[in-house]
């Protein structure tokens, strides 16, 4: 029988700018809104080459300019839906018809995707393109595919582990990794939508034992935990596209970040809240953290300071310290924004800002897939530009209560 939730429930859920937020008001730079205005216009630009270099079902992953090679996949890649989310994000600010068109095509090709139960990125993939698409350009069947796609997630939670399984290995593990608090911002929704309470609690318990197992004292994460599946203790502590077991990856730390910021919009429990603000004390605190704000791969990458420098854990962490300065005391919330700040105008910079008619239309370059495993490094990444765009969106209209 499908549990409802209370209406008062919903009126707290994922209502960003709230009553919890803070009096204090910090003000966006005029200099930089009008770098942001231009960094929009380019996008524009490059997105619109990159349509052009895509073949028919096809999505981009990355581009090597040294071979002028692009790179695509298919619609099951779990960077499937950040193509479609820049595009309408894009759309959102410039109303060029061509970005709107483009979104629209590739979601027919993606729309399948929500039957997906192979994999544990259907927040990345559903969420970041037709999530996007009900508040840029909504139409009506994207409510049932999105229910679909959040069905499809909670198919792959184990109430013995108390996580939602992110790879699929063999039968005596039980893989999760940080990056699934990223995926449980669809599950909030459903239960907005629906009623059904289910997805809210696998949520919760999923960042529960999440937050119980992943950190460390100093509120580092690792990276992969793998579970007990029978038990649900945990088996072992380790990386996968980090530096080392030990090490603090960096592009984890960010889907921390933003994954416990966002806990805290949905539910409105402070221990939440107090797990965002000491992953971003760590983050922020972090002697290796370069003072452009533009991390290494990995906070204890060897080679530093030549260490290759992660453009995308940037862009995640400018757009969650835009929410979590909301909610966090006035003292956090003014290091967090301008710390924000900072990573937009170094991202906006020649460094990071690919030339017109370069880098296959992608906006970011220098981004880190996975340096051990010698795959999409130091190249663009769809993900790097979709949180870059969504942090300049952040910044461009920010109020804060």
């Amino acid at each position: 029988m499908i549990k409802k939730l209370l209406p008062a429930l919903f009126i707290t859920m994922l209502t960003v700018g709230s009553s919890y937020a803070q009096k204090a008001n910090f003000k966006p730079d005029a200099k930089l809104l009008k770098t942001i205005d231009a960094d929009y216009k380019k996008a524009v630009t490059q997105y619109k080459l990159m349509a052009t270099k895509l073949p028919p079902d096809q999505f981009p992953k990355t581009y090597f300019s040294a071979t002028d090679k692009f790179e695509t996949s298919g619609s099951g890649w779990w960077c499937s839906g950040f193509y479609p989310g820049t595009l309408l994000y894009l759309y959102q600010q410039s109303k060029d018809p061509a970005l709107l068109n483009e979104a629209n095509r590739i979601m027919q090709v993606l729309a399948k995707e929500q039957y997906n139960t192979t994999t544990h990125d259907l927040g990345f993939m559903m969420y970041c393109s037709f999530g996007t698409a009900l508040t840029v350009e909504p139409k009506p069947e994207y409510k049932q595919i999105l229910i679909n796609s959040a069905k499809s997630l909670a198919t792959r939670f184990d109430p013995k582990v108390g996580c939602i399984k992110s790879w699929d290995s063999k039968k005596s593990d039980y893989l999760v990794i940080i990056d699934n608090m990223m995926n449980l911002e669809l599950l909030f929704w459903a239960t907005k939508v629906t009623g059904d309470s289910s997805f809210y609690k696998i949520a919760v318990t999923h960042a529960n034992t999440t937050m119980k197992n992943h950190f460390r004292p100093d509120y580092s994460s690792y990276h992969v935990i793998n579970y007990n599946p029978q038990t649900g203790e945990v088996q072992q502590r380790k990386t996968a596209q980090g530096f080392a077991d030990s090490s603090a990856w960096a592009r984890g730390q960010a889907w921390g970040l933003y994954g416990y910021t966002v806990m805290y919009r949905a539910t409105k429990d402070k221990k939440y809240l107090a797990q965002a603000n000491h992953i971003a004390k760590y983050i922020l605190n972090s002697p290796n953290l370069p003072a452009d704000k533009i991390p290494y791969w990995d906070y204890d990458a060897p080679g530093k300071p030549n260490a290759l420098r992660d453009a995308s854990a940037a862009a995640v962490m400018a757009s969650a310290f835009l929410e979590l300065c909301r909610y966090a005391d006035a003292k956090s919330g003014a290091l967090y924004f301008r710390a924000a700040e900072t990573i937009i105008k170094n991202l906006s910079g020649p460094k990071y800002f690919a030339a017109a008619g370069t880098n296959g239309g992608f906006i970011l370059e220098h981004s880190v897939g996975s340096l051990p495993a010698k795959s999409e490094v130091d190249v663009p990444l769809t993900y790097a530009d979709y949180y870059f765009i969504e942090a300049l969106n952040r910044y461009k209209n920010f109020k804060r209560k």
